[in-house]
């Protein structure tokens, strides 16, 4: 059974809201359905995008295939990021050392800088008295 992530319309005639589900890929399009995973109202202003994010994750670590216009969506919203995050095998632990060698990297740029003025003040200093 091959699993998609895609949306289902609802709400009236020139007024469409959709839901976003999980469901087979063969099952017609307001059809039957495994779980509802949110919802989307184009319409609104901004357009209102409300996707919970663990299940989603969870669906798309299980194998399920979102359609392009959920895709887009989960960009939009941040989900698709943390997946491709954690299928590359990067984790927050890595992305803090990138943080850590940024910060070494500007703490010696900071001790380089303020050595020659300490090192002007020091020659001053014996040439004064």
């Amino acid at each position: 059974m091959s699993v998609r992530i895609r949306l289902t319309r609802i709400g009236k005639k020139k007024e469409p809201h959709y839901r976003v589900i999980v469901a087979d890929q063969r099952s017609p399009r307001d059809g039957k359905f495994i779980e509802i995973i949110g919802k989307y109202k184009p319409l609104e202003d901004p357009s209102l995008i409300e996707i919970d994010e663990d299940r989603a994750l969870d669906w798309l670590r299980k194998g399920a295939q979102p359609s392009d216009s959920v895709a887009n969506l989960l960009r939009k919203v941040g989900v698709w990021e943390r997946f491709q995050t954690e299928k590359t095998g990067q984790t927050p632990a890595t992305s803090s050392a990138t943080t850590a060698t940024s910060k070494t990297s500007t703490t010696t740029q900071n001790s380089t800088s303020p050595a020659p003025e300490a090192t002007a003040s020091e020659d001053e200093e014996p040439a004064a008295p």
